[in-house]
């Protein structure tokens, strides 16, 4: 966790208004870092930083599109005033009713749409926000498990988030000697807003597939993105953790 004597750092979650984002923005919260939730609605996200505000946590947001440079380079602009930045969660992504249709018919407009939110929006956003950081610093890319299973019906998806473990490989390196660290996090089918559209045949597969059936929470992942933002993971970079019960085995 973060050491309070060396005064409050603040860590970024993109797509915090909500679900795993918000998840994981209340508990880097707790762990005493003043938290940045970076999200695209605004009353969504002013929504969530005030229920963090009134449990006590040092909580604000910033309004943006991580598929926008411009509204990434003001969120830069935003935490500047914040420093000094330590950590970093990439979370935001479309996710919600993105699946259905075989490759070779996703439309080419909703491909690029996705990769634009997906897999350039964390490019974005560590490019802009990481001369801000005063090493040490973290950061912990979210793609998922979709991406090591294969998943069908979800090739715009899984490419987008195949993407996101290749650019945490590249960022490990460039970045290690800097000190700052970056992980990646694979998380399975996660019971939230993100997957309420998800069709019943693919929550089978996971109930079918998991070696821990139940379903997944939030939270089952929160702990993780807390290890991977303190001091006890300074030597583990450019690492990919899949939290799926053991959907997905390596």
């Amino acid at each position: 966790m973060t050491d309070r004597r060396a005064g409050v750092r603040t860590v970024v979650v993109t797509g915090a208004g909500r679900g795993l984002g918000l998840a994981m923005a209340h508990r880097a919260g707790a762990d005493g870092f003043r938290v940045v939730l970076a999200e695209l609605d605004p009353a969504r996200g002013e929504a969530a930083a005030g229920r963090l505000r009134e449990e006590g946590l040092d909580a604000h947001f910033v309004r943006c599109d991580v598929a926008d440079p411009a509204s990434v380079e003001d969120l830069a602009a935003a935490v500047r005033e914040l420093g000094p930045l330590y950590g970093l969660v990439n979370n935001a992504a479309l996710a919600n009713g993105v699946g259905g249709s075989e490759f070779q018919d996703i439309d080419v407009a909703v491909w690029d749409r996705l990769m634009a939110v997906n897999a350039r929006g964390p490019w974005l956003v560590a490019k802009a926000l990481h001369p801000l950081f005063a090493p040490p610093g973290r950061i912990v890319n979210i793609a998922s498990d979709a991406a090591l299973y294969g998943s069908p019906r979800l090739a715009h998806y899984i490419a987008s988030k195949g993407a996101v473990i290749a650019l945490t490989r590249a960022m490990a390196r460039e970045l290690g000697d800097r000190g700052i660290t970056v992980n990646a996090v694979a998380p399975g089918l996660t019971e939230c807003e993100a997957t309420e559209n998800v069709p019943a045949e693919r929550h089978g597969l996971y109930r079918a597939g998991r070696a821990i059936s139940r379903a997944q929470q939030p939270d089952d992942l929160t702990g993780l993105v807390s290890f991977l933002l303190s001091e006890e993971s300074r030597y583990l970079t450019g690492q990919v953790v899949a939290v799926n019960g053991g959907f997905t085995m390596n």
